[in-house]
């Protein structure tokens, strides 16, 4: 009800009051003694208000009690003993506080007890045995907290146990055997704690509900029971990073519900110079989606049996395990395959030809391995991959022309092979590559014209081979590159002049190598440039000062025929007095000439015609008062937004960018592109700009009320149920016009709760259009190199960089859900494989809101899974009217 203030204590004259529900509003203060006197009592829920302080004492005196929930409530000090005294309580919710202290060991008293749940807080000390003789527990959920000492055995008692959770404390000693007795049981956790010893031998053979079980991050030892396939109901089973020995036993295929097996960073073993039997077991479980098995002391050979995994298989990781042979010619039936990871083991042979049956392979690397033979053109099938990685292995003949058809393909790494004859000029129809790796084979010709197609490209590593010619002119145009390295090659002739055009450029290389004729003094315009490597050529004349220059040494230029300049270079002094004019041709023309073309297509293409007049850069120092920190309301990835004060009285931000970042240009350029053309109520609108040589700003409409991140995440800010579903209700909104709504489909590229901004009136505006992409319509999807926030990007974004409407949709629903559950995507909590979306699915409560069930339908890992904006906010809709209601 956006209610605020203090709970009066007249509440305590409602003697009848059997349920009091205040949760979702902005009470503060300490709660009123006098509703101790509301004795009939049966439920309360006070949560998500801010009244801190302590619990109460007298919440021992509601004898009627049977549910009481006070999560994020900023409550601290102990829990009182006194809680005990509500012999009819059945649930306990305390989460999200900052109670601290130990747990009282009279919570034992309780005789009801059905939930008890006390995550994350700052509770410490050892676990009460008391709380393992209240037999009528079914939730024990005490996460994230500080706990030490040993799990009680007396766990064994509760008959009635479904949920343990006691991941991410400090507990130490041995699982104790009691656990596995507890036939009720259906989610086991203990992660991230400190536990060592062995897996009981009987663990599963008494556990018939049991349907996860997350053990990683200890230390546990010895081998994985074979009596774990008793426990028929598992679907995820995680110990990944422990210390287990022996081999995995093949009683695993009898979890035929099996989904998720992460058994990574063991020292688990295969029998010597036999098949993994394990896997051949593991093709009876038919919904199994993720095998990670990395990092293991194997030491064993895949079988044929590969091929009949689950047909619903998407993740295979071996790496780092020792296996040994060839890769399995039946690895090409299992046709889900997203991603297949087999680095740094002893494969020898060549890549079947059955792996162009991998249709949806995304990501393949084989890197650190045997395997040789030349490189199968068959790869060319695999249309959505997105990465090639087969460095360090011994493929040689040509780098395959046909690769140019993966136009998916964003990371081609082939270095470290014997690959010969030459680059195929098809290689620039990669227009959407990122990184180029062919660097120490025996490649030879010239460097062809079309690798200046690479439109996306960031880095490019030829060196150590045994190219000829020049360098082509059209590697110029490449304005995104990074890394250029084409050393200890055979290259001839002059460094191109209008390597200036790469401004990008921090790492260039060009050493070992016949180059003639002068170092291009445009080059110290190349302001990012933190590492040039010249030597061992034939150039000559002067080495530019200025710039990047002032930062190297005598090592860049080390073994040329007839350079001069400063003495921090080693080298003879210049004639400047001759020099001195073809300086002033070379260099300063060009700039100014740059200036003024730079000024005017500022002005005609980044702003229409009706665009304000551009504010001085003097008036936003005024108005931030010299950028003072005190006046700083955010920074993000390109530069720091501040509050401005004008002569009119008008607050407006000011977005000033660091255009020392890289690619901070392009999303100025970017902002102003689609601002200037955008127009929705719940998007953030600019005012003007200001913009010279050395700086760039933004004037945008100011927002009093922060973010969304600031009011979920703040401990004096609290969102009622009604606000959060409004705030959700206009991003949806601005979303579907930028989807459905403008002449050609805009995507955000970084939707997150920071990027989300509250006027006056609690009205949300999406902001922050700096990596925005236009897709065709037709095509729906395009490639990028820019990564956006880890947490929200889309699987597809992230993995390749593809680009769509629905990447927006799976970033919106990840909002929703941390929203209305104050859990950031990248929490502690969701580790070993489990993301949020698992846990919003597995939450008790959550999972059957309409609220999640839209998140969970916006971020479906396949995007054609995942609905659109535009139902989304009309589902949204119909939330709102039936609670309004």
């Amino acid at each position: 009800m956006d209610l605020s203030g203090k709970i009066p204590p007249h509440l305590g004259n409602l003697s009848f009051l059997v349920s009091l529900d205040m949760s979702g509003n902005s009470f503060h203060g300490n709660l009123p003694h006098d509703l101790a006197k509301l004795k009939r009592l049966r439920f309360i829920s006070l949560s998500s208000n801010k009244f801190g302080g302590e619990i109460p004492a007298w919440f021992g005196e509601l004898r009627s009690l049977q549910r009481l929930f006070l999560d994020n409530c900023s409550f601290d000090g102990p829990i009182p003993p006194s809680l005990s005294n509500m012999s009819k309580l059945e649930t306990l919710s305390l989460t999200y506080n900052s109670i601290n202290g130990v747990i009282p060991s009279e919570i034992g008293g309780f005789r009801s007890l059905k939930i008890l749940s006390l995550r994350e807080n700052q509770l410490s000390g050892s676990m009460p045995a008391g709380i393992f003789n209240i037999s009528t527990l079914e939730t024990v959920d005490l996460t994230s907290n500080e706990l030490t000492g040993e799990i009680p055995s007396e766990i064994g008692n509760l008959p009635n146990l479904e949920i343990l959770v006691l991941g991410t404390n400090s507990l130490t000693g041995r699982i104790p055997g009691t656990i596995f007795n507890i036939s009720t049981l259906r989610t086991l956790s203990v992660r991230e704690n400190r536990l060592i010893g062995n897996l009981p031998s009987n663990m599963g053979r008494r556990l018939p509900n049991l349907g996860a079980i997350f053990l990683g991050q200890n230390n546990l030892t010895g081998p994985i029971p074979d009596s774990i396939s008793n426990a028929s109901m598992l679907t995820r089973l995680s110990l990944v990073a422990n210390k287990l020995t022996g081999h995995i036993p093949n009683s695993l295929g009898e979890l035929t519900m099996l989904d998720f097996l992460n058994l990574g960073e063991n020292n688990l073993t295969s029998e010597s110079f036999s098949q993994m039997s394990f896997i051949t077991s593991l093709t009876n479980c038919r919904r199994l989606r993720v095998m990670w098995i990395q990092n293991n002391s194997f030491s064993g050979y895949l079988p044929d049996s590969i091929g009949n995994l689950s047909f619903t298989l998407e993740r295979i990781d071996t790496s780092n395990s020792g296996i040994k042979g060839s890769i399995p010619r039946d690895i090409g039936n299992v046709s889900s395959l997203a991603f297949l990871y087999m680095d740094n083991n002893d494969l020898v042979g060549p890549v079947p030809a059955t792996i162009k049956g991998l249709k949806n392979l995304q990501a393949l690397s084989l890197i650190g391995n045997k395997l040789s033979g030349p490189i199968p053109d068959d790869i060319c099938h695999l249309l959505n991959l997105g990465e090639l990685t087969l460095s360090k292995n011994r493929f040689y003949g040509p780098v395959p022309p046909c690769l140019s058809n993966i136009t998916a393909l964003k990371y081609l790494n082939l270095d470290s092979n014997e690959l010969n004859s030459s680059i195929s000029p098809t290689i620039g129809g990669l227009k959407n590559l990122l990184n180029f790796n062919l660097f120490s084979n025996f490649l030879s010709g010239t460097i062809p014209q079309e690798i200046g197609n690479l439109e996306t490209i960031i880095s490019i590593d030829l060196s150590s081979n045994k190219l000829s010619g020049g360098i082509p002119g059209t590697i110029v145009g490449l304005n995104n590159l990074i890394n250029l390295s084409l050393a200890h090659n055979r290259l001839e002739g002059s460094i191109p002049d209008s390597v200036d055009k790469m401004l990008s450029l921090e790492r260039f290389d060009l050493s070992h190598n016949n180059l003639t004729g002068l170092i291009p003094k445009s080059m110290v315009v190349l302001q990012h440039l933190e590492y040039l490597n010249l030597s061992f050529n034939k150039l000559t004349g002067e080495i530019p000062t200025g710039g990047p220059f002032g930062h190297f040494n005598y090592q860049s230029f080390v073994s040329n025929e007839a350079l001069c300049g400063p003495p921090m270079f080693q080298v003879p002094p210049c004639n400047h007095r001759k020099l001195r004019q073809k300086i002033l041709l070379v260099v300063l023309i060009p700039l100014s000439v740059a200036s003024a073309i730079f000024a005017t297509a500022v002005s005609t293409e980044l702003f229409p015609t009706v665009m304000p007049e551009r504010i001085r850069y003097i008036d936003l120092e005024r108005a931030t008062s010299g950028f003072d920190e005190a006046n700083l309301i955010g920074i993000g990835s390109f530069g720091s937004v501040y509050k401005g004060v004008f002569p009119d009285g008008n607050f407006m931000a000011v977005k000033v960018f660091n255009l020392q970042m890289d690619g901070a240009f392009k999303s100025f350029d970017t902002e102003c592109e689609f601002l200037r053309s955008l127009c929705h109520h719940n998007l953030t609108k600019v005012i003007s700009s200001c913009s010279n040589l050395e700086f760039r700003a933004l004037i945008l409409e100011y927002m009093p009320n922060g973010s969304l991140e600031k009011w979920l995440y703040s401990e004096n800010e609290t969102l009622n149920l009604l606000q959060r579903l409004n705030i959700l209700i206009d991003v949806a909104s601005a979303i579907d016009y930028l989807h459905d709504g403008y002449i050609t489909p805009v995507v955000h590229c970084d939707l997150k709760p920071s990027n989300v901004l509250l006027d006056e009136d609690m009205v949300a505006h999406v902001s922050d259009f700096g990596i925005a992409k236009l897709v065709n319509a037709e095509d729906c999807v395009v490639q990028t190199r820019t990564l956006a926030t880890f947490g929200y990007i889309a699987p597809e974004y992230g993995s390749e960089g593809l680009v769509s409407t629905r990447c927006d949709v799976y970033s919106f629903g990840i909002m929703v859900m941390e929203t209305f559950t104050r859990k950031r995507p990248t929490d502690d909590l969701f580790a070993e494989g489990l993301s949020i979306r698992d846990w919003a699915r597995e939450k008790r409560g959550i999972c059957l809101t309409a609220v999640m069930k839209l998140a969970l339908d916006c971020s479906a890992e396949l995007p054609g899974d995942r609905t659109n904006m535009k139902d989304a906010l009309a589902t949204l809709l119909k939330i709102k009217n039936r609670f309004a209601a």
